[in-house]
C-alpha cells in the first residue's frame, strides 16, 4: 500500500512539472501559429523571447529551426491582436538593447489591403535598405561589445555619469554657445567650400610646376656655390660700401643747410624750365638745323676756315644810357619755339595765306586751342585750313606757314616785310 502511495506521489510530482512546463510554454493558450523566414536568427533570440508590432506585444516564438541556409522562426501570436497585423508584414530581428536578447519587430505597411494572417501564414524577413543597414550595424557592434567587456564599459559610463553630475547647467550653455557659433559659421560654408576648391586647385598648380620648382632649386645651388666662394670679396665690398654709406653721412650732415638753401634756391629756375620745357625738342631741333649754316659760316670743310661775315655799317643811335638801355626780361608770351630758316619765298604768295586766314577762324571752326605756337598739331590745322586756298593736299603746305598763319587765327597782327 505505501509503495502504490509512492508511485503514485512521484506520478503525480512528474504530472505537475509536465504540466507547468506546459504552461510555462503556453501549450493550452490558443493562438495563431506562423512562420518567418530568415537568413539567420542570431545568438540572442530565443524561445518566447517577444513578438511585438509597433512597440505593443502580439505574441511570443514558440521554435527556431536552422534550414541550412537560413531559419525557420515559429511564431505564436495573439488571436485577439492578429485581426490587427496584414498577411503582407515583414520582420525584423532587433534587440532591446546593447546587451539584450533579441525580439521580432513586425513591421506594417502603411497603406495595405491584405487580409489578416492566418493560421500557418510565411511571413518573410524585412530586407529595405534601412533594415539591413540597422541589422549590419548590431551585427558588427556585437564582436566589438565581446572586446570592449560590458562591466568595463558600465564603469565607464558610470565615470562619465558622474563626472558629469551637477554640470548640467553648465554643459547647456557649452551646447548653446556651439550652437550659436556653428549658426553664425553656417552662412560661410559656401566661401569655405569656394576656398577648398581653389586650395585644391592651387595644390594641383604646384603639384604640376614641382619638377620645374625642384630643377629651379637645383640651379639655384650653383649660384649659392659661387657666392660661397666668392665670400671674400664680398666682405670687402661690405665693407666698401659700409665705409661709403658713412662718408655719404657725414657730407649730408655737414652740408644738409646747404643743399635745403641749394633746394630752394633752385625751385623758381626749374619752375622756369618746367614752363617751357614744351619748346626744348624744337629748340634742340632747330639748333641741330643750325649745324650746316654755322659750318659755312666758319668755312667748315673748305680751304677757306675761319669766320665767314657780312659787316653792314648803320648809323649810330647814341651812347649807352644806363636805366634806359637795360635789358629788361619781361617776356610773358610761353613757351614757343620757331623753326630755323623760315623764309616766305618758296613759292607761296602772302595774299594766298591772308585770304585763307581771312576765310576761316577758329570760332566757326569751334577750336578753342592751337596748342603750342608751331606746334605739330598746330602746323596740322594750319594745313588743313590752307590747303584750299593754295589749291595743294595739305601734306605739301610748307612746315613754316604756321608760322604766318597761326598768329593771324590767335588774333595777332602779322607784318610782312
Amino acid at each position: 500500500m505505501r509503495r502504490l502511495a509512492g508511485v503514485a506521489f512521484l506520478l503525480v510530482m512528474a504530472a505537475f512539472v509536465v504540466l507547468t512546463v506546459q504552461v510555462y510554454e503556453k501549450r493550452f493558450e490558443r493562438s495563431v501559429t506562423v512562420t518567418l523566414r530568415a537568413d539567420h536568427a542570431g545568438n540572442q533570440l530565443h524561445r518566447n523571447s517577444e513578438v511585438k508590432a509597433r512597440g505593443v506585444p502580439v505574441g511570443t516564438v514558440r521554435d527556431i529551426r536552422s534550414t541550412g541556409d537560413g531559419a525557420e522562426i515559429v511564431l505564436a501570436l495573439d488571436p485577439e491582436r492578429v485581426q490587427r497585423l496584414p498577411a503582407d508584414v515583414s520582420a525584423l530581428l532587433v534587440p532591446k538593447t546593447l546587451f539584450g536578447e533579441r525580439y521580432v519587430q513586425l513591421s506594417i505597411p502603411g497603406r495595405t489591403t491584405a487580409a489578416p494572417l492566418a493560421d500557418g501564414d510565411v511571413i518573410t524577413q524585412d530586407r529595405s535598405a534601412n533594415a539591413i543597414e540597422l541589422e549590419r550595424v548590431f551585427d558588427d557592434l556585437l564582436p566589438t561589445l565581446r572586446a570592449v567587456q560590458p562591466h568595463k564599459l558600465a564603469t565607464t559610463l558610470t565615470a562619465i555619469a558622474t563626472a558629469l553630475q551637477g554640470r548640467g547647467e553648465q554643459l547647456g550653455d557649452t551646447i548653446t554657445t556651439a550652437a550659436d557659433y556653428l549658426e553664425s559659421f553656417n552662412p560661410n560654408l559656401p566661401r569655405l567650400d569656394e576656398d577648398i576648391r581653389d586650395l585644391a586647385e592651387v595644390t594641383r598648380l604646384y603639384g604640376d610646376i614641382a619638377p620645374d620648382l625642384l630643377d629651379a632649386l637645383t640651379d639655384s645651388t650653383v649660384t649659392l656655390d659661387t657666392v660661397a666662394e666668392q665670400r671674400a670679396e664680398l666682405g670687402t665690398l661690405y665693407r666698401q660700401v659700409t665705409s661709403s654709406s658713412q662718408d655719404i653721412t657725414v657730407f649730408l650732415r655737414n652740408n644738409s643747410a646747404n643743399l635745403i638753401r641749394l633746394s630752394a634756391a633752385g625751385r623758381a629756375p626749374l619752375e622756369v624750365a618746367a614752363r617751357y620745357s614744351p619748346s626744348f625738342p624744337c629748340t634742340l631741333r632747330a639748333m641741330a638745323d643750325l649745324v650746316p649754316a654755322m659750318d659755312r659760316a666758319l668755312g667748315a670743310g673748305t680751304d677757306e676756315p675761319g669766320l665767314h661775315l657780312e659787316v653792314s655799317v648803320v648809323a649810330s643811335r647814341g651812347p649807352y644810357l644806363p636805366g634806359v638801355d637795360g635789358p629788361v626780361y619781361d617776356a610773358g608770351g610761353g613757351p614757343r619755339c620757331y623753326p630755323s630758316g623760315v623764309a616766305p619765298t618758296v613759292g607761296v604768295a602772302p595774299s594766298a595765306l591772308a585770304s585763307a586766314s581771312a576765310s576761316a577762324s577758329l570760332a566757326a571752326l569751334g577750336v578753342d586751342d592751337l596748342g603750342l605756337p608751331n606746334s605739330p598739331q598746330e602746323r596740322e590745322l594750319i594745313a588743313t585750313l590752307v590747303a584750299p586756298a593754295l589749291g595743294v593736299a595739305p601734306g605739301q603746305v610748307p612746315g613754316w606757314s604756321s608760322v604766318l598763319v597761326g598768329p593771324l587765327y590767335r588774333g595777332t597782327e602779322v607784318t610782312l616785310r
